[in-house]
């Protein structure tokens, strides 16, 4: 929609009081309309009021468990926000919003519409939005520019869609926003696909002694987060996501009211045996059903591990995996490990290999992000507190993060952004094994095995003053690094095996060589995260059978296909001598440590004094 026929809807809309067809879209023709009649002004100034920081600890404990389910879409849409200067959202079911990440700069511009964490964002409060219309309307939507209501958001552009759960409640919505002069054509598509995802996990658990029917019209969609979903529990349906009921012409008012009569022309058994079915109205679909488990008591039932998803294993080479096994060795010791690496390579992903093959890994696995967490709200999420520490907390208190991995390990990523006060706290904890809550009490004992993560210099913080000597040497007695993706020499392969672990190869989507090749001799200054969210964002503009060319590819990348490094490019000169290529490394990691020659040795793998001695005579 262009900018002119959405000013002309606008004048027409608030000086006449009517709309001509076509200007804007009927979603967003409804929400003005509902925006109206509430009466909200708009060119209204007066920005939403933030909920106070208990009441908003007490809106983020409720939503713990949905923010932790949508955590890896999240983290894989941040690469793509960052680079696209936007920010991702997730909201819970009222438009609070619960979370963003990505681009600091834009965040800051959005902070002063208050589009940031503790605000709610609803259509009754600021109008027309993508997070608030996405809640009203009940399906996914784009709002750009001049179509928000308000003429103060006019700044953004914003892609969302609800997030539905098996019964067809609304759980959250997943957001993506970014500058309005700048359109992300595929903003839409990455938040669906990303809510698709998500609500296909939703089915992983809790559904094992019912008939779960796996459907797709296209049989390589199966396994994936296209298929569509059924569930029925004695003839009838019980659950489903959006695309079972799209595929058998429903919607949600179907879950609980039809049965598999009203649904197919075949029996379940005659499904269970051919694996096709053929819908009321005579078309064809394929499938699998996963039959009822037998209920075992929880006494006799052996403990399941949980499993690393199949899209991040291929990130472990071989150097990888066996500093996974010295982080498990370590872990059993009860020596805490510090893991060192830029943004994006994996530190989580790593930390969560650890666990399962150490022997903690029946007991929580707890991730906390020290930079994610608001100041104000840090002490309360990682100590807990009693019932009433604080206005509004809630009436049975909260155990807090570091309970909650009693028995299991704690996982502390970006802790060199740990305020200095609550340092001497976990400090307290960690010598002690004991947390007290906010508010006193008796001390609960703990007993966690701990990771802690960081892509910051913390002896150089050390040195500053900006981190605690003492907490240092108590969680650094052993550091791994992990080595950024610039420096695999496997990436082909890597990506190749990517492609699969996300469903490319499921649904015959192939990459071209010149593809490949851009996505090989691109430097990734973003790691794993970037790559991997490079790599959904094509999926979900491919469709299957297709082959993706370098046109798929973003255009930032394609731009540059043949960088190695920030900075460096390939040549065609005849290859320099090992001794040059050494000292060019050695100044690259020096410039890339900003001058900090432990940091550079570290990065290296090599003493300070070997680092010093190489270089002496070239700097």
């Amino acid at each position: 929609m262009s900018p002119d026929r959405i000013q002309d809807a606008r004048r027409s809309f608030f000086s006449a009081g009517t709309l001509a067809q076509n200007l804007v879209s009927q979603p967003i023709q409804r929400s003005w309309s509902r925006c109206a009649a509430l009466g909200l002004e708009v060119g209204s100034r007066s920005l939403p009021e933030p909920l106070t920081p208990q009441e908003f600890a007490a809106a983020a404990e409720e939503a713990e468990s949905f923010k932790r389910l949508c955590r890896p879409e999240l983290e894989v849409l941040y690469a793509d926000a960052e680079a696209n200067d936007s920010i991702v959202i997730l909201t819970n079911a009222q438009g609070l919003i619960l979370d963003t990440v990505g681009s600091t700069d834009f965040a800051q511009r959005a902070a002063r519409v208050a589009l940031r964490p503790g605000v709610p964002w609803t259509e009754q409060i600021v109008g027309t939005n993508a997070i608030g219309t996405a809640l009203a309307e009940g399906c996914p939507i784009e709002v750009r520019g001049a179509e928000h209501y308000l003429e103060c958001n006019r700044i953004l552009s914003c892609s969302a869609t609800p997030i539905i759960g098996p019964q067809g409640k609304i759980l959250g919505v997943l957001d993506l926003s970014g500058p309005a002069e700048v359109h992300q054509a595929h903003a839409l598509g990455l938040v669906r696909l990303a809510a698709e995802q998500i609500e296909h996990r939703l089915f992983d658990r809790g559904f094992e002694h019912t008939d779960l029917v796996r459907l797709q019209a296209d049989p390589s969609l199966l396994g994936t987060p296209r298929e569509g979903i059924l569930v029925f529990e004695n003839g009838q349906l019980k659950a489903a996501n959006r695309q079972g009921l799209l595929l058998v012409g429903r919607d949600y008012g179907a879950v609980g009211t039809a049965a598999w009569a009203d649904l197919f022309q075949d029996g379940l058994s005659a499904f269970s045996d051919t694996g096709r079915l053929r819908r009321i109205g005579g078309s064809s679909l394929f499938g699998r059903l996963d039959r009822p488990r037998k209920k075992v008591s929880a006494i006799s039932s052996p403990q399941q591990k949980p499993v690393t998803p199949r899209a991040i294993q291929p990130i472990f080479d071989l150097e990888t995996l066996k500093a996974v096994g010295r982080a498990v060795r370590l872990l059993d010791a009860d020596v805490p490990v510090l893991v060192w690496g830029e943004t994006g390579t994996g530190k989580e992903i790593f930390a969560r290999a650890a666990h399962e093959r150490c022997a903690r890994s029946g007991k929580p696995f707890v991730a906390i992000n020290c930079a994610a967490l608001p100041e104000t709200l840090m002490e309360a999420e990682l100590f807990g507190y009693q019932p009433g520490a604080f206005t509004g907390a809630r009436a049975g208190g909260s155990k807090g993060h570091l309970r909650e991995a009693d028995g299991g390990v704690l996982f502390l990523d970006e802790i060199g952004d740990m305020p200095l006060a609550l340092q001497t706290k976990l400090l307290r904890v960690l010598q002690e094994r004991e947390v007290v809550p906010l508010g006193g009490g008796r001390p609960a004992a703990v007993d966690f095995a701990l990771i802690c993560a960081t892509n910051r210099d913390l002896a150089e913080l050390v040195r500053t003053g900006g981190f605690r000597s003492d907490l240092y040497y108590r969680i650094a007695q052993y550091t791994i690094e992990l080595q950024p993706l610039s420096r695999r020499g496997d990436r082909d392969q890597l990506i190749d095996a990517l492609w699969e672990a996300l469903g490319g190869r499921a649904r015959r989507i192939t990459l071209s060589p010149d593809c490949l090749a851009h996505l090989t001799a691109y430097h990734w200054p973003g790691n794993f995260r970037q790559l991997v969210g490079c790599l959904r964002a094509m999926l979900a503009l491919c469709e299957p059978g297709e082959t993706a060319g370098t046109e798929a590819l973003p255009s930032d990348i394609r731009a540059n296909p043949a960088e190695c490094g920030p900075g460096r490019t390939r040549s065609a000169e005849q290859p320099a001598s090992l001794d040059a290529l050494t000292i060019n490394a050695m100044q690259d990691a020096l410039q890339a440590a900003g001058g900090n020659v432990s940091l550079a040795a570290r990065r290296l793998g090599v003493s300070r004094s070997t680092l010093y001695r190489r270089l002496h005579g070239q700097l």
